[in-house]
C-alpha cells in the first residue's frame, strides 16, 4: 500500500502523523436533560470546560508532532462553491425529516442567509432553536401537534467522537452508517468532505462501506490490529451483516488484510463498541475490560479462493487469540482497573480502557482513570494525561475523540 491518496492507517500505532478531532461546541449547550436519552447522553458537559479539555487534547498532538485537522473547517472548505453549498443544504434539510413545507422553507432560508461556511456548519451541528427561523406558515397538523418541541433540527452533541462516523481503513474509508437515527446526519460531512475538499476531490479514495447501506457499523468497533488483521466488534452499534459486506470491499479492494477476526461482545451500554473494552498501546499490549476475556466469541473471516467469505469460530482464550494472529509469542493483556469489581466498572464507565497510540507503546489517556494508568506506567507504557471531567460525560475516550488520516507503516 501506498499513501498517494493522503490516508494511510494500517495499525492502531504505527506513529501518528495527521489526525481529525471535532471541537465540541454549542451543540452540547443544547442538551436538556428530557433530551438526554434522546441524544444519547447520560449527562450533560460544561462547554467552556469541555472545550478547554478538548484543547489541550489538540495541544497534545502538536506537541508530539501529529497535525491535527477539524471536521468542522474541512466541512466548511469543502462548500466554498455555492453550487455544493446549496446541494448540501438540501441533503442535510431532508435528512433532518422535517416534513412541513412551510418549515422546510423558513430552514433553507435560515440556512442560506449564512455569509460564512463555517458558520453554517457550526450551527447545523449545534442545531437549530424553533425561535430562530421566525414565523413560518403551518401547513400540516405536525406543526401544530409539535409546536411545543424546541428544535426545528436536533443538535448533534455526538460528533466530538469523530471515531464514529467513518474509519480510515488502509488507504480507504469507511463512510458508516449510523445505529441511531440521532447520529445518522453525522456521516454527511464526512461525505462531503472526501467528495468535494480541495484535498481530497481528486484521489480516488475507495469506500470500504457507504453510509446509505442497509445495516449499521460505527468506527468504535473497527479496530487494526496489524497490516493483516483487522478487529471488528459485533456489537449495540455494529451488525454481523455490516461486517460482511465491510469485509468483501476489504478483501477485494488490494489491501494487506488477510483476516478479520470478528468479536461478539454484549450488547449493552457500558460495552457500547469495541473500543471501549479493548484497545491496543503496543505491539504486543492491550488495554481490556475484565469482562471481555470471557465467555466470548471471536470469528475469523477470510477470503476463500473462489472469492467467498470462510468463516471459522475461534475458541481459545484472548491473549493466545491475539498472539497467533499477531505472530507472537504471547501478548499482555492490562486489565481496566486491575481486576474485575469496583475499580474497573468505575473507570470502565469513564473508559479506562479507550487509549489512543501515539507511537508504539505512547498513548493518551484521561486523567481520571489513575488506576490503569498506573498499571499501563508499571507495563513501561509512556502516558500523554489530559484533563477529563466534563470530556467523559459524553462516554467516549481519547480513541472514541479521534480519527487517524495517516500514520506511519509499521
Amino acid at each position: 500500500m501506498t499513501d498517494s491518496n493522503g490516508l494511510l492507517v494500517n495499525s492502531e500505532i504505527g506513529r501518528l502523523k495527521k489526525v481529525l478531532l471535532h471541537r465540541p461546541g454549542k451543540e452540547v449547550e443544547n442538551l436538556t436533560p428530557d433530551l438526554m436519552d434522546r441524544l444519547l447522553f447520560d449527562d450533560i458537559p460544561y462547554l467552556k470546560v469541555a472545550q478547554e479539555e478538548h484543547d489541550a487534547f489538540a495541544q497534545t498532538f502538536r506537541d508530539c508532532g501529529v497535525e491535527v485537522y477539524y471536521l468542522e473547517v474541512l466541512a466548511a472548505e469543502a462548500l466554498e462553491d455555492e453550487e455544493i453549498r446549496t446541494k448540501f443544504i438540501k441533503q442535510f434539510i431532508d435528512e433532518t425529516r422535517v416534513k412541513s413545507l412551510g418549515r422546510k422553507k423558513a430552514l433553507t432560508k435560515y440556512f442560506e442567509s449564512f455569509d460564512s461556511t463555517k458558520e453554517l456548519v457550526d450551527k447545523m451541528i449545534a442545531g437549530v432553536r424553533k425561535e430562530e427561523i421566525g414565523p413560518y406558515i403551518k401547513d400540516s397538523l405536525g406543526d401544530y401537534v409539535h409546536d411545543d418541541y424546541y428544535f426545528v433540527t436536533d443538535p448533534m452533541p455526538n460528533l466530538y467522537f469523530t471515531r464514529d462516523p467513518f474509519a480510515t481503513i488502509g488507504t480507504g474509508i469507511s463512510l458508516n452508517k449510523m445505529r441511531t437515527v440521532t447520529r445518522c446526519r453525522e456521516t454527511i460531512f464526512a461525505d462531503y468532505i472526501f467528495r468535494y475538499h480541495p484535498d481530497f476531490k481528486k484521489m480516488d479514495i475507495p469506500r470500504w462501506y457507504d453510509r446509505d447501506y442497509d445495516s449499521a457499523i460505527e468506527g468504535g468497533d473497527e479496530l487494526i490490529i496489524s497490516p493483516k488483521v483487522l478487529a471488528i466488534g459485533i456489537s449495540q452499534r455494529t451488525d454481523a451483516k455490516s461486517i460482511d459486506k465491510l469485509a468483501k470491499n476489504i478483501f477485494n479492494g488490494n489491501q494487506s488484510f488477510e483476516t478479520i477476526l470478528a468479536f461478539d461482545i454484549p450488547k449493552t451500554r457500558a460495552f457500547m463498541h469495541l473500543d471501549t473494552v479493548f484497545t491496543m498501546v503496543d505491539y504486543d499490549k492491550f488495554t481490556i475490560h475484565p469482562e471481555i476475556e470471557g465467555p466470548l466469541t471471536v470469528y475469523s473471516i477470510k477470503k476463500g479462493e473462489d472469492g467467498e467469505l470462510v468463516y471459522k469460530e475461534e475458541t481459545m482464550e484472548l491473549d493466545k487469540l491475539l498472539a497467533k494472529y499477531l505472530e507472537l509469542d504471547n501478548v499482555d493483556l492490562i486489565r481496566c482497573g486491575g481486576k474485575r469489581g469496583i475499580d474497573a466498572s468505575r473507570e470502565q464507565w469513564n473508559d479506562g480502557s479507550n487509549t489512543l497510540a501515539i507511537s508504539p507503546g505512547e498513548v493518551i489517556v484521561y486523567s481520571r482513570n489513575h488506576i490503569t494508568n498506573q498499571l499501563l506506567r508499571d507495563k513501561g507504557i509512556k502516558l500523554h494525561v489530559i484533563p477529563s471531567s466534563e470530556l467523559s460525560r459524553g462516554r467516549g475516550g481519547p480513541r472514541c475523540m479521534s480519527m487517524p488520516l495517516e500514520r506511519e507503516s509499521l
